[in-house]
């Protein structure tokens, strides 16, 4: 990792990624770099880092990009969470800050628990024509359809707990929490989607459903956090 002027930098390889038939599984792997400067230090590294992966450690501030290539400031990342940028396709979010990055065929990017791989989260996308998520259908109906038949196995159960939708910089997403359970196992997960860029964004994040009540809010967090933007 080279330092400059305050400012970790590290470059990843961006392997290919054989593409899947759903609108929420596929993508490609792309580069990263670690922030933690000055918004002049920032500025003069922008053209550089643009295609490229960012990881944001600590409380650092989160940058998000626009269509003209310009970062504004957002919400501060949480205490004992780091945030992940991926300029190049568009979003970002928040992960436990002990996480490391693994690969998770078919994802763009992921982060595990270092001792309890189950506990993990993952971002994919798909090409869309849509624009919004509201574009898909009613959300009760396609979160439903989402679970039942893609995530899920055809023998494997499944429970929803709870939908919402919100919408931030006039983009909208659904987030919702369910367990798919097979014989003498079962998964808990959050998910949120969203649409932006004429891509179809899919994060979902979760755990053994034994472990699920105590790491929920932990959680939620990273589900909430997801954010796309103009890329």
């Amino acid at each position: 990792m080279a330092a400059i002027s305050g400012i970790g930098v590290r470059h990843l390889p961006r392997p290919s990624v054989a593409p899947k038939e759903s609108y929420f599984r596929a993508s490609a792997i792309s580069s990263g770099l670690k922030i933690n400067g000055s918004s002049e230090e920032l500025q003069s590294i922008q053209k550089a880092s643009i295609r490229r992966r960012t990881l944001l450690g600590g409380v650092g501030l989160l940058f998000t990009g626009t269509s003209s290539g310009t970062f504004a400031f957002a919400d501060e990342v949480p205490e004992n969470y780091q945030a992940f940028v991926d300029f190049s396709d568009g979003y970002s979010y928040y992960y436990p800050s002990e996480w490391r990055e693994f690969d998770f065929r078919g994802h763009d990017s992921a982060f595990k628990d270092r001792t309890l791989p189950l506990q993990n989260v993952r971002v994919s996308f798909k090409p869309t024509d849509k624009t919004d998520v509201r574009d898909l259908g009613p959300m009760e109906e396609v979160i439903t359809n989402l679970v039942r038949n893609i995530y899920a196995a055809p023998n494997q159960k499944t429970q929803i707990f709870d939908m919402q939708e919100r919408s931030i910089d006039g983009k909208n997403y659904w987030t919702f929490e369910y367990e798919i359970a097979s014989s003498g196992f079962s998964r808990a997960s959050f998910a949120t989607i969203a649409i932006g860029n004429g891509k179809c964004y899919t994060l979902i994040v979760g755990a053994n459903e034994r472990r699920w009540r105590k790491l929920k809010d932990r959680l939620r967090v990273v589900a909430d956090s997801f954010k796309i933007f103009d890329v």
